[in-house]
């Protein structure tokens, strides 16, 4: 696997694994007791913890991108005949 394909498996595993994590512990104003205010959607999240979920994308997705590598490299599966 070159540099080139690990860095494209991160950045796919990155987008997915965020994505996974968006609905995770938000809650509408509903919710909670607030009422939204005015201009904001309804369904809006009082607190998204975005930071959190973009480092636990950043960990996960390294993760993922090192076990993904070790087995192209050590030939666990192959994608090669012969």
């Amino acid at each position: 696997m070159s540099w080139v394909s690990a860095i494209v498996v991160y950045v796919m595993t990155w987008w997915l694994v965020f994505f996974m994590a968006l609905p995770i512990g938000v809650k509408p104003p509903h919710e909670v007791g607030d009422e939204a205010e005015s201009g904001h959607e309804a369904g809006a999240p009082v607190r998204p913890h975005l930071l959190k979920k973009v480092l636990a994308a950043t960990v996960i997705s390294g993760v993922i991108t090192a076990i993904i590598y070790w087995v192209i490299v050590s030939d666990v599966i192959s994608f090669r005949n012969g």
